[in-house]
Protein backbone atom coordinates (compact mmCIF):
# COMPACT_ATOMS: atom_id res chain seq x y z
CA UNK A 1 0.00 0.00 0.00
CA UNK A 2 1.49 3.12 -1.45
CA UNK A 3 1.37 6.17 0.85
CA UNK A 4 2.48 9.80 0.23
CA UNK A 5 1.57 12.90 2.57
CA UNK A 6 3.27 16.26 3.31
CA UNK A 7 3.15 17.89 6.51
CA UNK A 8 3.75 21.27 6.99
CA UNK A 9 6.21 22.96 9.72
CA UNK A 10 6.44 26.51 11.10
CA UNK A 11 9.46 27.47 13.10
CA UNK A 12 9.41 30.90 15.09
CA UNK A 13 12.36 31.87 17.40
CA UNK A 14 12.33 35.18 19.60
CA UNK A 15 15.38 36.65 21.48
CA UNK A 16 15.10 39.00 24.24
CA UNK A 17 17.35 41.62 25.45
CA UNK A 18 18.89 39.15 28.58
CA UNK A 19 19.80 36.54 26.02
CA UNK A 20 16.81 33.86 26.43
CA UNK A 21 15.16 32.17 23.18
CA UNK A 22 12.29 31.16 22.55
CA UNK A 23 10.97 28.52 19.97
CA UNK A 24 7.37 27.92 19.01
CA UNK A 25 7.02 24.89 16.45
CA UNK A 26 3.88 23.73 15.11
CA UNK A 27 3.49 20.36 12.94
CA UNK A 28 0.37 20.69 10.85
CA UNK A 29 -0.29 17.08 9.84
CA UNK A 30 -3.45 17.68 7.73
CA UNK A 31 -5.27 15.71 10.32
CA UNK A 32 -4.10 17.34 13.58
CA UNK A 33 -1.56 20.01 14.48
CA UNK A 34 0.93 19.81 17.14
CA UNK A 35 2.35 22.60 18.74
CA UNK A 36 5.98 22.53 21.15
CA UNK A 37 8.06 24.92 22.51
CA UNK A 38 11.50 25.42 23.97
CA UNK A 39 13.45 27.60 25.84
CA UNK A 40 17.53 28.74 25.82
CA UNK A 41 19.11 30.90 28.02
CA UNK A 42 22.48 32.76 27.79
CA UNK A 43 24.72 32.98 30.88
CA UNK A 44 25.57 36.81 31.14
CA UNK A 45 29.25 36.03 31.08
CA UNK A 46 28.73 33.63 27.87
CA UNK A 47 29.38 35.48 24.37
CA UNK A 48 26.51 37.01 22.32
CA UNK A 49 26.11 34.59 19.72
CA UNK A 50 22.87 33.87 18.55
CA UNK A 51 22.59 30.99 16.41
CA UNK A 52 23.69 28.85 19.69
CA UNK A 53 20.35 29.95 20.96
CA UNK A 54 18.36 29.54 18.25
CA UNK A 55 19.87 25.69 17.52
CA UNK A 56 19.52 24.59 21.26
CA UNK A 57 15.86 26.42 21.64
CA UNK A 58 14.28 24.80 18.35
CA UNK A 59 16.23 21.57 19.27
CA UNK A 60 14.13 21.40 22.10
CA UNK A 61 10.78 22.70 20.64
CA UNK A 62 11.20 19.83 18.10
CA UNK A 63 12.24 17.38 20.66
CA UNK A 64 8.96 18.26 22.50
CA UNK A 65 6.90 17.80 19.48
CA UNK A 66 8.50 14.43 18.77
CA UNK A 67 7.90 12.92 21.92
CA UNK A 68 3.60 14.59 21.76
CA UNK A 69 3.97 12.60 18.34
CA UNK A 70 5.09 9.29 19.49
CA UNK A 71 2.76 9.35 22.16
CA UNK A 72 -0.18 10.52 19.60
CA UNK A 73 1.00 7.47 17.53
CA UNK A 74 0.92 4.76 20.40
CA UNK A 75 -2.51 6.05 21.42
CA UNK A 76 -3.43 5.38 18.06
CA UNK A 77 -1.61 1.79 17.79
CA UNK A 78 -3.36 0.76 20.74
CA UNK A 79 -6.65 1.88 19.25
CA UNK A 80 -6.49 -0.48 16.61
CA UNK A 81 -6.10 -3.05 19.20
CA UNK A 82 -2.35 -3.39 18.89
CA UNK A 83 -0.52 -4.01 21.98
CA UNK A 84 1.16 -1.09 23.93
CA UNK A 85 5.16 -2.42 23.69
CA UNK A 86 7.34 -2.15 26.49
CA UNK A 87 9.95 0.04 25.24
CA UNK A 88 9.08 3.01 23.21
CA UNK A 89 11.49 2.43 20.55
CA UNK A 90 9.89 -1.36 19.97
CA UNK A 91 6.49 0.79 18.82
CA UNK A 92 5.90 -0.50 15.09
CA UNK A 93 3.65 -2.17 12.95
CA UNK A 94 3.86 -6.01 13.00
CA UNK A 95 5.04 -7.65 10.11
Amino acid sequence: MAHTSEWKVRLHLFEDDEGTTQAHLVLETGATKIVGRGAAHRHPADSDVPEIGDELAAGRAMNNVARQLIRAAERDIEGVGAARPSRPQETGWPL
